[in-house]
């Protein structure tokens, strides 16, 4: 009876600054197509005292719309935060073909581990996530920090419906893109990029508000180490539990030799999305940072959706994007336990 009374629509839900007590909280959208790492960077999110979630909007990605947006009310219902807002956003990108991440995160973009209590998808917001993103954003102007951990699709509709909202944003931190024309989907593109490019180069080259970008090459150069996540995962709190169950598929598969050679260069694990959410919440934890134009190739065999680098300054562009280069490891850790406390 418990339950049910927790999972009941939550249709209504308006955020009100004048009636809310937490407003000198940070204030956090979260996009993301739900798989482990977006799991990892939510549980982030909702365990940091001076942060508060306002929404989470679901894109296609790692597994199809439907299991982000299932995947996202089981991530809250561990943390026990199913009042926070989940709406619908794209299940397709704007122009190219549809692909998913295949089954790294499992087919359920979860590991594989089923959930028979899992919560009913009657408690989403009827409105959808780009326009979400466009209301919250005016009614916290200059307040909210967007999080995208996903192909860009849900940013680039909002944006096009409405062109000035980026302006009333604090900051966007993405999760995305290349810089050394690695990819981990293509020979040259990472995956939320090549999964909707033409999404990408709007977002890049139509938000001007400051800017950050975890690329996949570092995410890589800061991947966990095996016995930092064998400690970290050993907890035996629920959502450790729930962690290490979501997790086990694809740091099993991490943990191969050819898998590490290719992406990970035998260091550990990479938990991709959850360096962007550190970034956004805590700005210190970025030790070494650059300043630089981009933009996103949509043509070519090889290079369509890899994002290029302007050092020579030949795009003319005014607004240049923060590119993340060294990180905090060890403050990424504590965020990591505290996360699954």
């Amino acid at each position: 009876m418990q339950m049910q009374q927790q999972q009941q629509p939550l249709h209504s839900h308006t955020v009100n600054l004048s009636q809310d007590p937490l407003r000198s909280r940070m204030k956090l959208i979260i996009d993301a197509d739900t798989g482990v790492d977006d799991a990892q960077a939510i549980m982030v999110a909702l365990s940091s005292p001076d942060v508060e979630v306002l929404a989470i909007t679901c894109c296609h990605g790692n597994t199809p719309l439907e299991n982000v947006l299932k995947n996202t009310l089981r991530v809250l219902k561990v943390c026990n935060r199913l009042d926070i807002p989940v709406y619908k956003g794209c299940s397709g990108p704007l122009l190219a073909e549809k692909k998913n991440a295949g089954d790294y995160h499992g087919k359920d973009g979860l590991g594989d581990v089923p959930d028979p209590d899992a919560p009913s998808l009657d408690l989403l917001q009827k409105r959808r996530g780009a326009k979400a993103i466009i209301k919250i954003v005016k009614d916290n102007p200059g307040e909210v920090t967007l999080v995208a951990l996903a192909p860009l699709t849900n940013l680039a509709v909002a944006v096009q419906l409405d062109p000035t909202f980026p302006k009333k944003l604090k900051a966007l931190y993405i999760m995305g893109g290349n810089v050394d024309s690695r990819g981990n989907t293509t020979s040259c593109g990472e995956f939320n990029f090549v999964t909707d490019p033409e999404a990408a180069y709007i977002v890049l080259d139509r938000y001007k508000c400051p800017t950050y970008i975890a690329s996949w090459e570092f995410t890589c150069r800061n991947s966990l180490p095996w016995s930092f996540c064998d400690e970290w995962l050993a907890a035996k709190t629920e959502k450790a539990v729930f962690m290490k169950k979501i997790s086990a598929l694809s740091m099993s598969k991490a943990r191969s030799a050819d898998y590490e050679k290719e992406v990970t260069e035998g260091k550990g694990f990479n938990t991709c999305d959850t360096y962007a959410m550190a970034a956004a919440i805590d700005d210190s934890i970025i030790t070494e940072r650059e300043k630089v134009a981009v933009t996103v190739e949509l043509q070519g065999t090889f290079t369509r959706g890899m994002m290029v680098l302007d050092y020579m300054e030949l795009m003319k562009k005014d607004h240049k994007v923060t590119i993340m280069q060294k990180f905090d490891l060890e403050k990424f850790k504590k965020m990591l336990v505290n996360s699954t406390k």
